[in-house]
């Protein structure tokens, strides 16, 4: 009797250890799953779109004049 009540106990504590323990084997099939997603038919190759010609360099804003200082500002 008391064996089959110690091993009744050590089958209950480890399904309750096994019951709380992280699911890291629910990780690992998805891994593989998204591995074989490329073994589909890829689509056909597109051309290389032709070469634009580049646009002309634009001259840079011109700088705002320079103001002689007024009467206001020198006092």
């Amino acid at each position: 009797m008391k064996k089959t009540l110690s091993l009744a106990l050590l089958l209950a504590a480890s399904l309750g250890l096994a019951a709380c323990d992280k699911k890291e084997e629910a990780q690992a099939p998805a891994a593989p799953a998204t591995e074989s997603q490329p073994s589909a038919p890829a689509p056909a190759p597109t051309p290389a779109p032709a070469p634009e010609a580049a646009p002309a360099p634009t001259e840079p804003a011109p700088a705002a004049p320079e103001t002689a200082p007024t009467e206001e500002q020198s006092q």
